[in-house]
C-alpha cells in the first residue's frame, strides 16, 4: 500500500492533470505567498493567497497542504493548477501548511490549521473576503483536519494575551476527500490495525489522544456542513470512516453529502476526480457563495 502523502501525491496530480497550465504569469488570480500567520520553535509557519482577479465572491476556501500529515511546500504557481477551479469561481483560497511529520504530531497539526482559519478570519477585510463565509477542503490527512476543525470549532478564547486566539475557527463549510476518520482504529493500540499505518509515525499516539483527535467521536449538532467523497475500493482509508461520520451527521442533523466513488481507491482517476471537483464547487457554492442574510 502506498503512503498517505505519496497517495496524496497522485491525488494532486491527477487534479493538476485536469487543469490548464497555470504559470506566474497568469492575469487570472494574484499570488501572495509566503503570508506568516504563526511562527513555531523560532520557525514561520506559512500560507500562500491565491485571489482572483476579477469576479471575486468574497467568500474564502482553505485547502490543508497535507498526505500522511506531512505538510511540504511546493511553488505557488504550480499549486494553483488544482486550485484554479474555485479562483475561477470567485473564491480566494489560502493554501495552509502545518508542522510536518515526522517532527511535529497531528495535535500539532491540528493546532496549527486552527490558528490559520483564527488568522484568516481576522485579517478577512485585507483578504477582501467575508469572515463568516470560509470553506475547508482537503484530501487524505488533510481530510483529516478539515473534518477537525469542521466538528470542533471555537469561538475565540476573549482574554487570550494573542489577539489571534480571541477569534473563532469555525468554518462554514467542509469538503474531504478520502479523510480518516477515526483514529482509535490506526494507532498502535487499535484491533485489527492496518499494518501500512506503521509507517506513519504521526499516528504514534496513545487511544485517549486519538479519540480526542477523531472527527467521527466529536461530531454535534453545531458541526459545518460536510461533503465526504470516498473510494469504494481504498484500502488505506476504508470508505467505512467516511459512512460511519456520515451517519454520525445524520443523527445529529448535520447537512451533509456521502459521494462514493464504486471503482475508485485512495487516489481517484481523472474521471472521477473531476466529478469530486465538479461536486465540491457545487457544496461551497450552496453553502459559502452567497453572503449571509
Amino acid at each position: 500500500m502506498a503512503s498517505f502523502w505519496n497517495q496524496g501525491l497522485i491525488i494532486l496530480s491527477l487534479w493538476m492533470g485536469l487543469q490548464h497550465a497555470v504559470t506566474a504569469a497568469d492575469s487570472t488570480v494574484k499570488i501572495t505567498p509566503d503570508v506568516v500567520y504563526g511562527h513555531k520553535d523560532g520557525l514561520a509557519m506559512t500560507l500562500d493567497v491565491f485571489t482572483p482577479s476579477e469576479n471575486a465572491n468574497g467568500a474564502g476556501v482553505i485547502f490543508i497542504v497535507s498526505g500522511g500529515w506531512y505538510s511540504q511546500w511546493s511553488p505557488p504557481e504550480k499549486l494553483h493548477g488544482m486550485l484554479k477551479p474555485l479562483t475561477d469561481a470567485g473564491y480566494t483560497v489560502f493554501a495552509v501548511r502545518h508542522g510536518s511529520s515526522p517532527k511535529y504530531g497531528i495535535p500539532d497539526a491540528v493546532a496549527d490549521v486552527r490558528r490559520s482559519v483564527r488568522f484568516i478570519r481576522l485579517n478577512a477585510k485585507q483578504f477582501g473576503i467575508s469572515p463568516n463565509r470560509l470553506g475547508v477542503f482537503g484530501i487524505s490527512a488533510g481530510g483529516h483536519l478539515s473534518l477537525t476543525l469542521g466538528t470542533t470549532g471555537d469561538d475565540g478564547r476573549a482574554n487570550d494575551p494573542d489577539p489571534i486566539n480571541r477569534v473563532s475557527d469555525r468554518v462554514q463549510a467542509v469538503a474531504a476527500f478520502v479523510a480518516p476518520t477515526d483514529l482509535t482504529i490506526m494507532v498502535r493500540e487499535a484491533k485489527d490495525r492496518l499494518p501500512a499505518y506503521d509507517r506513519f509515525p504521526a499516528l504514534d499516539l496513545d487511544l485517549a489522544a486519538a479519540k480526542k483527535l477523531s472527527p467521527l467521536l466529536q461530531v454535534s449538532a453545531d458541526d459545518a456542513p460536510t461533503l465526504l467523497l470516498a473510494g469504494a475500493k481504498d484500502d488505506l482509508v476504508p470508505v467505512s470512516h467516511s459512512q460511519n461520520i456520515k451517519a454520525a451527521f445524520e443523527q445529529t442533523q448535520v447537512p451533509n453529502r456521502l459521494v462514493e466513488f464504486p471503482e475508485a481507491g485512495h487516489g481517484l482517476p481523472p474521471a472521477d476526480m473531476k466529478q469530486a471537483i465538479q461536486e465540491m464547487l457545487s457544496w461551497f457554492n450552496k453553502h459559502l457563495a452567497q453572503p449571509s442574510t
